[in-house]
Formats: C-alpha cells, sequence, structure tokens
C-alpha cells in the first residue's frame, strides 16, 4: 500500500478497489501460484458443484420410488457429495482467506514474500480462522432460528384473508433478513483478518471486528453486497448456459462460456480477498489507531516458527489526534 496509515479512512469503495487490486503488483508470482493451487479450485467447485448434482436430482425426480433401494443409494450419493462438496468449500475459502491476508500483511511490513513461505504458515493460521468460523457458524444459526420462529408467528397471527399485508410483511422481513446477512458477511470477513493479523481469534475476534466497523458500516455492506451480488449473476449464468442450455446451446459454446465464468469468478475471489485484507486498515486508519510494523513482522514470523514475543504487540492504541 503507498498510501500512510493515516491517509487510508478517506479511502472511497473506487479508490479501495484500485489500492487493493494495485497490491499483486509488488509480488505477482505469489499471488499467482495462490490463485493457481487455492482459489481457482474453490471458484470451479463453487460453480461445477452444479454440473455433477443436477444429473442426480433429475435420475431422483425419474427414478424408482423413494423407498427403493435403487432410490436410497442415490439419496446416498448426493449427500455424500454434499457434504463433501461443503468440507471442499469451507476449507478452500479459508486457505485462500489465510494466504492472500498473510501475504498482504508481509508486504505491508516489508516482511520478504514467497509462495512457500505462505504455504509454510497457513497451517497456524488455518486453526485460527477456523475457530473463529465456527463462532460466525454459531452465530448465523442462532439468527436463523430465531427469524424462522418470528417469521411462523407473523404469518400464523396475520389473518389469511389479508393476502396484500401478508406479502408486504413478508417482504418487509425478507429486506431485513438478508441486510442482517450481509452485515453478519460483513463481520465475519473483518474477523478473519483480524484473526490472522491480531493476537485474538473465535469471539474475541469479532468482538473486535465489531468496534471496528463502527463508522464503515455502509461501506462495508456496500462491498460485500456487491460482491454477493456478482457471484450471484456469475451462477445464474452458469446455470442457465452450462447447466440447463443443453437444449440452446452446443457443448463448444457450454465449455466456452463455462471456462470464461470460472476465470471472472476466479477474479472476484481475488479481489474480493485483497478487498476485505485492505479494508481491516481502513478501518485500523478511521479509528486513528496505529499498527506496530515491527510486532506485526515479528507477529507474521510466528506462523513461520520464528516469533519472538515483544513486549509491544500489534493491538491498535489510539491516537490523540
Amino acid at each position: 500500500m503507498d498510501l500512510q496509515p493515516e491517509e487510508l479512512q478517506y479511502l472511497t469503495i473506487p479508490q479501495l478497489l484500485q489500492e487493493s487490486i494495485s497490491i499483486k503488483k509488488r509480488s505477482p508470482r505469489t499471488f499467482y501460484f495462490i490463485t493457481l493451487s487455492l482459489i481457482f479450485p474453490l471458484s470451479f467447485a463453487i460453480l461445477a458443484h452444479s454440473l455433477f448434482t443436477q444429473p442426480l436430482l433429475a435420475k431422483l425426480d425419474s427414478s424408482d420410488p423413494p423407498n427403493s433401494d435403487r432410490s436410497r443409494h442415490d439419496w446416498t450419493k448426493l449427500l455424500i457429495f454434499q457434504f463433501s462438496y461443503l468440507i471442499f468449500l469451507f476449507a478452500f475459502s479459508l486457505l485462500s482467506t489465510a494466504a492472500v491476508v498473510f501475504t498482504v500483511a508481509s508486504l505491508y511490513t516489508g516482511k520478504p514474500v514467497s509462495f512457500s513461505s505462505t504455504i509454510s504458515a497457513i497451517p497456524k493460521v488455518f486453526k485460527r480462522l477456523l475457530i473463529t468460523f465456527l463462532w460466525v457458524a454459531l452465530l448465523m444459526f442462532a439468527y436463523n432460528a430465531v427469524f424462522f420462529v418470528f417469521l411462523v408467528i407473523l404469518f400464523v397471527a396475520l389473518d389469511m384473508n389479508s393476502v396484500g399485508l401478508a406479502v408486504i410483511a413478508g417482504l418487509l422481513i425478507a429486506v431485513l433478513y438478508f441486510g442482517v446477512h450481509v452485515y453478519f458477511t460483513a463481520l465475519w470477513h473483518l474477523g478473519s483478518v483480524i484473526s490472522v493479523l491480531e493476537p485474538v481469534y473465535g469471539l474475541a475476534a469479532m468482538r473486535k471486528a465489531y468496534e471496528l466497523l463502527k463508522g464503515k458500516v455502509k461501506m462495508a455492506m456496500g462491498l460485500v453486497f456487491v460482491y454477493l451480488l456478482l457471484c450471484a449473476l456469475i451462477g445464474i449464468t452458469f446455470g442457465s448456459i452450462v447447466v440447463h442450455g443443453g437444449g440452446k446451446y452446443g457443448t463448444l459454446t457450454r465449455t466456452l462460456v463455462g471456462g470464461l465464468l470460472v476465470g471472472v469468478l476466479v477474479v472476484v475471489n481475488l479481489v474480493g480477498l485483497l478487498v476485505q485484507s485492505v479494508f481491516y486498515y481502513v478501518c485500523k486508519s478511521y479509528h486513528h489507531q496505529t499498527i506496530d510494523k515491527t510486532a506485526l513482522y515479528d507477529h507474521l514470523g510466528g506462523y513461520l516458527g520464528d516469533y519472538v514475543p515483544l513486549k509491544s504487540n500489534i493491538q491498535l492504541e489510539n491516537l490523540d489526534i
């Protein structure tokens, strides 16, 4: 990052994107291997997932009765595949986050950067990210459970003849639901960066993320919303042309479009992870906090086995301005 720490707080969303994209130019080889080994498999799996599940679902719809041995066998294959896919998805998502956040922080502190050093640091980083993710999953489960209860209560309380009121209430609840979902996603992303760069993780990292988001909630939610929208558009296009477009498009067209969409999703995911990393420093700058680069340098070295505890740490201290 070429800007001074105190200047980061003034970045707009376009400037933040520009600053994030420019980072990969400082170590193109490292980001190339991170993209090829982690982000590409993740992006490919997200889109190709429906290519494998769609035939199984179609087979289940047209197969023997649900209680038949063949049907149970197909359901077992589908559930095993779905479970394996989710494990792969979450694992590579956390691995990609760990690799990009660690690399960006290393560049920020002037630490030598290489793909091998990043891979060496991932095992210790992964554990911290996993604990934070499990807390996020628990919070999201609790939120969804509360939302479902209130949704049931609402529609039971509504007069069944008041269709218009039910529709309006449903739309309002949907807006609130997705708004909170976007906020939780922003909180999770920031908490993941904190889990890598600070001596806290899990619920403590989420609390720290909550404090840092203050004053930057609109920017964070805007970034997450755009990211989720782009992913949704890519997924819908992939599904309509590649998965379900066999009757309209030839094999070559579907293959080319599928490859193009995978490439686009790779770029979106890489830029998203870079923005996620830089946004952490933006929030720190906004709260007039500074980062001891020497302490952060040694903290990152701890993931490589050469950490020497210092009296100072990378927890941000308030500055009198």
